[in-house]
């Protein structure tokens, strides 16, 4: 039997153990599993958990770049003046509420007429009209160049960063986690999540790359900081 395949068994028969001084038969109680499942040791293998060691916003360009998503890195001044040329082409966009106003407090009215309101929700139909969104996120991971939207305030329920064909997010560095397992550490587990590598992209069996079927086909990533 592999060693990892003795873990897992492990980790099932202590959880699923009896209770202490239990009669035959009985189980632990959902305390005791609890207990038993956090007593679990996680050593997850960390390939850049020491910041010190690497530039985990330019990882988390390069590799969100990788997957054809358009990265720029702007200052924390310029964030209004770079949402505003980026949107410029955008025939109508969604703003979801608790976006910063300082990210749109440059948009020509022109621009500014374009946007559109969630509020009431808007139906799958309508949305199918809307050309984008921009949003912030959760978290976003270097090592795999992936954005966690968890859809609070300025993030908008998932519909909306699904349907649109465009989606402009910022992403502060500091929400830049190095790996996988800070970036869990980060989020909220009871939250939903959505993670986005790149544009909505899918590939048949003989590999020909569709894009925008089951999300944006265009994905513009604005780094802060």
């Amino acid at each position: 039997m592999s060693a990892a395949r003795e873990e897992i068994l492990a980790r099932i028969r202590a959880a699923t153990r009896p209770a202490a001084g239990s009669g035959a038969g009985s189980s632990a109680t959902p305390a005791e599993v609890d207990a038993l499942y956090a007593a679990l040791p996680r050593g997850y293998r960390r390939v850049h958990h020491d910041p010190d060691d690497t530039d985990v916003v330019a990882l988390f360009a390069e590799r969100a770049a990788d997957y054809r998503a358009v990265v720029e890195r702007v200052g924390a001044g310029d964030v209004g003046a770079a949402v505003a040329r980026v949107l410029a082409g955008i025939s109508s966009f969604l703003v979801p509420s608790g976006v910063p106003p300082e990210w749109l407090a440059e948009l020509p009215a022109s621009v500014a007429d374009r946007i559109v309101s969630d509020d009431p929700p808007l139906s799958a139909r309508e949305l199918d009209t809307v050309f984008g969104v921009v949003t912030g996120c959760a978290v976003a991971i270097a090592e795999t160049g992936t954005i966690v939207l968890d859809h609070g305030p300025g993030q908008g329920r998932r519909a909306v960063t699904l349907v649109p064909d465009f989606h402009l997010v910022v992403v502060r560095a500091d929400q830049i986690a190095a790996d996988i397992a800070d970036a869990l550490a980060r989020l909220e587990p009871a939250r939903p999540h959505t993670l986005i590598s790149g544009p909505s992209a899918t590939s048949d069996i003989e590999l020909i790359r569709v894009e925008g079927v089951h999300g944006p086909r265009n994905l513009h990533v604005l780094i802060v900081g």
